[in-house]
């Protein structure tokens, strides 16, 4: 049976979670991660996004277990687009980068054709997803961080990884168990970005 559908509710506590969450730095994420029935709720929480038209312009990627090591192969040959001339030992370091964390998902924008949905509110679609990642794994006590490095953006990384043409990644989100506490960062001066009409 279905849970109804909350559209509105006094959660102070879920207030006092969202100012202050934090990202955590990627190299404090370690073991253990998410179970697989863990993983499989922070994916279905993840797609609980707005998406105008219901074109659902995003897609999962799951990188766990071996996958990780395996990963890194497809990482060494993109890093060699970028820099053909890089050392072995460069080369091994850039073939880490997944096994950071014990989980990492990437999130893929596909969007979709549509007359009512522009590519724009696609886009923000995604970025929600990703954001909503970080947010349903903070929930179960995992750390998280929202990354795009070089590889988000290699042509070779992207293909090696099946996306299409008109696919690209909107990040990747690394998650485990914090390994410290992470710091709080300079916040924006609230005065200075709101204005009231």
């Amino acid at each position: 049976m279905s849970q109804p559908v909350i559209s509105a509710r006094h959660l102070p506590e879920m207030t006092d979670f969202l100012s202050r969450r934090r990202s955590m730095k990627v190299k404090s994420i370690g073991e253990p991660g998410p179970s697989p029935e863990q993983i499989e709720t922070i994916l279905q929480t993840a797609a609980r996004v707005p998406d105008h038209g219901k074109m659902v312009p995003w897609r999962f990627i799951v990188f766990s277990g071996d996958a990780r090591q395996r990963v890194g192969e497809h990482l060494k040959a993109a890093w060699l687009t970028e820099d053909p001339q890089a050392m072995p030992a460069k080369l091994e370091l850039e073939s880490e980068r997944f096994l950071r964390a014990p989980l990492v998902i990437a999130v893929v924008f596909s969007p979709k054709e549509s007359p009512k949905a522009p590519e724009w509110e696609q886009v923000l679609s995604a970025g929600a997803v990703c954001y909503n990642l970080c947010l349903a794994a903070n929930s179960m006590g995992f750390a998280t961080t929202w990354l795009t490095e070089w590889y988000a953006y290699n042509a070779a990384f992207a293909k090696a990884m099946d996306l299409g043409e008109h696919e690209r990644f909107a990040g990747f989100v690394y998650i485990g168990t914090a390994q410290g506490v992470a710091e709080e960062r300079e916040r924006p001066d609230m005065a200075a970005i709101i204005r009231k009409f």
